[in-house]
Formats: structure tokens, C-alpha cells, sequence
């Protein structure tokens, strides 16, 4: 039976169907869609973990008991999960163990563009590269039989249009696999220098090993056309380059993105009189295929920034234009990142930019506080960073600077590795102020619940992180649990903690507007009382815009939350219900 499927759902039944036992992740765009696909499968034990270390980490005691198991990240949350991954490289697997790594060109949802291929060469972790949802379920299954064949952890390295795609997918049952044995080893197992240097030996075996394997994997594939012109390429780049150019030049598909082959690379451009790399991101099959000594054509036709089109893949091989040119009448109307309407996040932001307080920023949906009108948040470096940061600057520049400078982070990202930077701020005598912002769900990446929400990623009931009790735990004595859609009190509250001489957390909480508990009615409208000195605008609502040198509301988008009605200062706004 064919089924049509996402990119992402593809790699959960490749999983499914490989007799995967334990699944753990973080969710981040483009991977998300992989762990939420896992949990249809029920005898598959599946998790959302604190952060991406805690997921690899579990996956890897799973593979170690002799359980095929895998782990799922965004490019950046490979970052986060770096440290186990390099040393499992030298322990090696005992159940498959797979990690599937979803890069984003262009940057849909990232603060960064990281070619996660390096990851691999550097860690000398096998990588496949699928290039559609069929590929993706068949890849992800001989991804495990080659993690235990040759004893290797191995990566999939997925990208935002292979993850989101959909094509057919030919469903096949669920392999029954048994637990491998599981043998005390310490030799293996415990990565402690003596143990390590001899492991290392093991790993570059392995790593000549998999080249060979690359060299007739029909993972690896040629397409001979007839043509003079030959093009290497991997994953999506392959789906656009077979759109633009069809089968007017010959193609070498690397399937096996680490280890490359070489033979086979240098046989394709013997038999070609001009070969392209065709690659997203960095040069890296480029860099590869001339340091074998060929010449190819890389990125001096494509860039190294964002993502590729037929048409532009077209132009530069075959030097003709790819697209029609289309004449469009009207202007289409900008249309910016905003937090949507009735988030709990833009009462937090309007406070702090009334203030003019220094607000060190997050990853999370209130990363859109940098958005004009709002324009508060100063930084946005990685997950977890506001807090750590924060404490950075006050040290540099004094106490005085320290009662104009706040942390905003979410409840999730806070779980995730803001904890770490709160126990840094208490334990090297910081005061910096914190603020939490609780919406009860991990919000911008789809609704997944965390250890703060007390539920599962199958919605059982677990026990509930009380961000109360952490931070008191940590030793953070001064904590105000506050809602940020009461301005007044809320501004009163920020500014008391600011002047304190100690740490102090707010907690702002107010659920995300989108869950389906929160029940806001009706709508707001502007009332004959409007003196139209448009302070309403100043929150960024979408609802909420001006027409004819009036200000008006969109019904359409309202969502009755009401904190128009907080901001006017002549009442001018009032609550309608429907």
C-alpha cells in the first residue's frame, strides 16, 4: 500500500518498520513532525526530552541495553547535543542507533544557516542524505541495519523542503526485531582516556570501512544520459536539479554524504567533460571532489546562502533562463513575523519597552519582541542564552546597568538550558532579574508539551516541574508570579525587581491564546470615545490597525483577549461578544 507523507512521517515509519524501541527528542523546526509521527506508534516508547543532550543521551543508553532507538534535532539542536554524540562515536552501537538532523537553508525558522554535514566528518559519524519522503522511510531503515553491521551510531541529515514535502510511500510491516545482548564491556562502554585512545583506532578502521561501502552502496547512485555535462549532488538539490535539467545531463547522486566516495566520483568525471556541484549550504562535496585533484564548478555559479530554485540551477548550467518573468499589477503588501493576536507575550514586551529596560532575549516566539512596534529585546543568541548573557553584561558594566536589564525566557527554553544560567547567576553573586514567560505549552514549534505543561508526549499525566519550587531549589529568593495582561501591576512588579540587590524571577503567566483550554470571547471595537492618539498600536496587535486616519479593529482577528482595553487610556475600547 502507497501512502501520501511528509518528508518528516516518512523517516517515523522508516523507523517504525526498522523495529525502533525508543525514540527521545527536543522539537525544533524542520524536525519536529518525526517524534510527533513516532507517537501513532504505540509499542514504540517515545519522549520529549529536557533538550537535545537529554534526548541523545537516552537514545544512546537505549542502543547501549541493545534497543534500536533514535534521537531527532534541528540543525542547532545538534549543537546542543554535540558532546554525547562525538564520544558515542568512539563507543560505537549495540541496537541501531540513528540521529536524524533536519538543516534549514534560508533560515524559515533559525537563527542560522549550519551545514550539518561537517558534524559528521567531524565526529566521523556515517551520514545519509535522502532526497524525497520514499527515500527518507528507506533510508532511515537501512540507516539502522548499517549502525549495526558496522557498529556506528549514523545520521540522517534531513532539510526543511525534504521535511516538509510530500510524496508516495510504499508501507511495508514492522520488522520484528529482537534486543541484542546486553555484555558488560568496559573497554567499550566507559570513554575514559585509556579506553578512548584504543576506541579511536577502532573508529578510523571503521570510517575506511564504510569508504569502501560507499564506493558500491546503492545508496550512491549514476545516471549516465549521454551527456557532457555531469552534475554531483545530494538531497533536495537533486530533486531541483533533476526539474530544471532533466535528463539533458548525467547525474551522480551521493546518497552516503560522509564517508564520500572517492572512486566512484572520480569514475563519474572521467566520463564527463564538465561537472557541477550542485549543493545547498557550504562547500562541501565541492571541497571534496577537488581535493581528489578534479576539476569541477562549484560555488562560482551558486551561492552559498539559502536555499536553491530550478531556475536558478538551470541558468547557471545550461545558461537559459528557468522561469517565465510575470508581470504582477500590484504591489503584494509586506506582510511581517507578528505574535499572533491574544499572546500572552506582547503585555511582557509593551511593559518593557515603556521602560526602556535592556532585555536580553530568547529563542522562542517571543523572539518577535524584536519586532517593531514592540522593538524591546536587545539580544537573541542561542537557547538558553538571555539568562547567561544577562549576567555577562551586568558583570561588564556595572550594577547600574543590571536595574535597566531583564532575561526574557520561555517556560520550555528555560527547561531546556536556562536552568544552568540561573544556578550562574546565583552562584557568582549576580542580581539580575529573570522573567519566565509561562505560556503552559512549548508554543512556537507546534504545541508540544515540556516538563512544566504535567503531560507526556501522549498526553498521559506526569509529574509537573513547579518553576516555583526550581527556582527557589537553585536559590533565587525573590520570585513574583504575575499576569502580564495586568499592565499596571505588572510594570509596578518589574520595576521593584530591577532595584533589588539580589536574583529574582518573575514568572509572567498566561497561556498561549492558540490552546484549546483558553476560552476568549467575543471581540473588541472601537468605541466614539477614541481620541485617536492610537496607544493601542503600540501593543503590534494584527487585529488592531488604522484606516482613514481611524483606528479600527478586525473582527475577523480578534479574539476578545482584551488587552487593548488595558492600554487605552480613555476607555475608548470596549468588549463585544458575538
Amino acid at each position: 500500500m502507497k501512502q501520501l507523507m511528509l518528508g518528516n512521517a516518512a523517516v517515523a515509519r522508516g523507523a517504525y518498520e526498522a523495529g525502533v524501541n525508543v525514540v527521545a527528542s527536543y522539537p525544533g523546526t524542520p524536525s519536529t513532525e518525526i517524534t510527533e509521527n513516532m507517537v501513532k506508534y504505540e509499542d514504540v516508547y517515545v519522549e520529549w526530552s529536557p533538550n537535545e543532550k537529554v534526548a541523545a543521551e537516552v537514545a544512546i543508553g537505549a542502543s547501549i541495553a541493545g534497543a534500536r532507538s533514535m534521537s531527532c534535532m534541528k540543525h542547532v539542536g545538534l549543537n546542543v547535543m554535540a558532546d554525547p554524540v562525538f564520544t558515542v562515536s568512539y563507543i560505537g552501537a549495540n541496537g541501531g542507533l540513528v540521529f536524524c538532523v533536519a538543516d534549514d537553508p534560508g533560515m524559515h525558522s533559525s537563527q542560522n544557516e549550519q551545514d550539518s554535514r561537517h558534524y559528521a566528518e567531524a565526529s566521523k559519524i556515517m551520514m545519509l542524505e535522502p532526497s524525497d519522503s520514499e527515500e527518507c522511510k528507506e533510508f532511515t531503515k537501512q540507516a539502522f541495519a548499517l549502525s549495526e553491521e558496522y557498529d556506528t551510531p549514523v545520521f540522517i541529515r534531513l532539510s526543511t523542503r525534504v521535511s516538509h514535502s510530500q510524496s508516495l510511500v510504499e508501507l511495508n510491516d514492522r520488522e520484528n526485531i529482537e534486543l541484542k545482548p546486553y555484555e558488560k564491556n568496559i573497554a567499550k562502554n566507559v570513554m575514559m582516556p585509556g579506553n578512548a585512545i584504543k576506541r579511536h583506532v577502532v573508529v578510523e578502521e571503521r570510517i575506511k570501512n564504510l569508504r569502501e561501502l560507499s564506493e558500491n552502496s546503492p545508496l550512491n547512485k549514476v545516471e549516465m544520459n549521454g551527456s557532457k555535462i555531469g552534475v554531483i549532488t545530494s538531497g533536495i538539490s537533486y530533486m531541483y536539479a533533476k526539474e530544471a535539467l532533466g535528463d539533458s545531463v548525467n547525474y551522480l547522486k551521493l546518497g552516503i554524504v560522509y564517508p564520500l566516495c572517492e572512486d566512484l566520483i572520480k569514475k563519474f568525471c572521467a566520463e564527463c567533460e564538465i561537472v557541477y556541484v550542485v549543493e545547498e549550504l557550504d562547500n562541501y562535496i565541492e571541497k571534496h571532489t577537488k581535493a581528489l585533484g578534479l576539476k569541477v564548478i562549484g560555488k562560482e555559479v551558486f551561492t552559498l546562502l539559502g536555499e536553491y530554485t530550478p531556475a536558478m540551477i538551470k541558468k547557471a548550467v545550461l545558461k537559459e533562463d528557468g522561469a517565465p518573468s510575470v508581470e504582477i499589477e500590484e504591489q503584494i503588501p509586506v506582510r511581517p513575523p507578528v505574535m499572533c493576536p491574544g499572546c500572552p507575550h506582547r503585555g511582557v514586551f509593551y511593559v518593557l519597552k515603556k521602560l526602556g529596560l535592556t532585555v536580553s532575549g530568547d529563542i522562542g516566539c517571543y523572539t518577535l519582541g524584536a519586532v517593531a512596534p514592540l522593538a524591546s529585546v536587545d539580544t537573541t543568541i542561542c537557547m538558553g542564552a538571555s539568562v547567561s548573557a544577562a549576567l555577562g553584561m551586568a558583570k561588564a558594566r556595572g550594577p547600574e546597568f543590571n536595574k535597566k536589564l531583564v532575561s526574557v525566557i520561555g517556560d520550555s527554553t528555560f527547561m531546556h538550558s536556562g536552568i544552568t544560567g540561573l544556578v550562574d547567576i546565583v552562584y557568582n553573586k549576580g542580581n539580575n532579574t529573570v522573567i519566565i514567560l509561562d505560556n503552559s505549552i512549548t508554543g512556537m514549534t507546534g504545541h508540544q508539551d515540556n516538563p512544566t505543561t504535567g503531560y507526556t508526549i501522549r498526553g498521559e499525566k506526569t509529574n509537573q516541574v513547579n518553576l516555583i519550587t526550581l527556582c527557589k531549589g537553585i536559590g533565587v529568593e525573590n520570585i513574583v508570579v504575575a499576569d502580564p495582561f495586568d499592565l499596571k501591576n505588572f510594570e509596578k512588579i518589574v520595576k521593584e525587581e530591577t532595584e533589588r540587590e539580589a536574583p529574582s524571577v518573575i514568572i509572567a503567566q498566561r497561556p498561549c491564546a492558540l490552546l484549546k483550554s483558553v476560552k476568549y470571547t467575543g471581540h473588541c471595537k472601537v468605541t466614539d470615545k477614541c481620541k485617536n492618539c492610537k496607544m493601542c498600536m503600540k501593543i503590534g496587535c494584527p487585529a488592531i490597525s488604522v484606516k482613514n486616519n481611524a483606528v479600527v479593529i478586525d473582527t475577523n482577528l480578534c479574539n476578545g483577549c482584551g488587552l487593548c482595553m488595558n492600554v487605552c487610556p480613555f476607555e475608548a475600547i470596549e468588549k463585544e461578544e458575538n
